[in-house]
């Protein structure tokens, strides 16, 4: 007999009332209250239960499993879209870990991309501290111009206390621009370490001991047996 066919109940009613007439089916089943029903099309009573299709002789045709209900077959497509998504999951993270071995084949290819990643960190901090300088150098200036009013700054003229209030605000600017550029290393280095423990794992799956010769050679003389071929 073949296997027992999963349909909906709409499919079976238009299956059934394909087959009205001299090779229609009969379909029984036993309810819950344990009775044996019998109709020509599928029983509404036995949706949560198996039924069989007779044909006109009494021989089984096909065994019918439960229908299920709306929130059944929203739960059970929910599962299949969860299980698709993990298995594209799955399939995403193998290409990323492949293209990671490629990028770093061992650790000092990884060490080098680090030290890259630092030093252009370091280089926008350098750049970052010239420009401290320069603002330090340029207040000195305006702060021996304010020695003159040096008993009574509030008659400094405005252009003055201006400048003195934007290379103030520049100073600040670029103070809390190198903190976090301290930060930025930090988070560059903790992302390669990271990628480096997953990359000695991946590193360690790819070392395949080689098999020694003479293992090689024992392994085919046991193939063969005592009365194997020679050539």
């Amino acid at each position: 007999m073949g296997g027992v066919v999963l349909l909906s109940w709409g499919a079976d009613l238009a299956l059934a009332q394909q087959q009205q007439g001299p090779v229609g089916g009969i379909y029984t089943c036993v309810d819950r209250n344990g009775r044996r029903l019998t109709a020509d099309r599928p029983i509404p009573e036995c949706l949560d239960r198996e039924q069989r299709e007779l044909s006109p002789s009494g021989m089984t045709r096909r065994q019918i499993g439960p229908s299920l209900t709306e929130l059944e077959r929203a739960a059970l497509e929910a599962q299949r879209r969860k299980e698709v998504e993990e298995q594209a999951r799955i399939v995403e993270e193998r290409r990323r870990e492949r293209v990671l071995v490629a990028r770093y084949p061992n650790k000092a290819a990884h060490d080098v991309e680090r030290a890259a990643a630092i030093q252009l960190v370091d280089d926008v901090t350098a750049t970052a501290e010239k420009r401290i300088t320069e603002l330090k150098a340029e207040r000195k200036k305006l702060d021996v111009e304010m020695e003159f009013y040096k008993k009574d700054p509030n008659k400094a003229p405005m252009t003055l206390r201006r400048k003195i209030g934007e290379v103030d605000d520049s100073l600040a600017e670029q103070q809390r621009f190198i903190a976090g550029q301290d930060q930025e290393k930090r988070r560059v280095h903790a992302r390669f370490d990271t990628e480096l423990a997953q990359l000695r794992k991946l590193w360690d799956a790819q070392r395949v001991p080689p098999v020694p010769p003479a293992a090689s050679a024992a392994s085919a003389g046991n193939a063969a047996g005592p009365g194997g071929a020679r050539y």
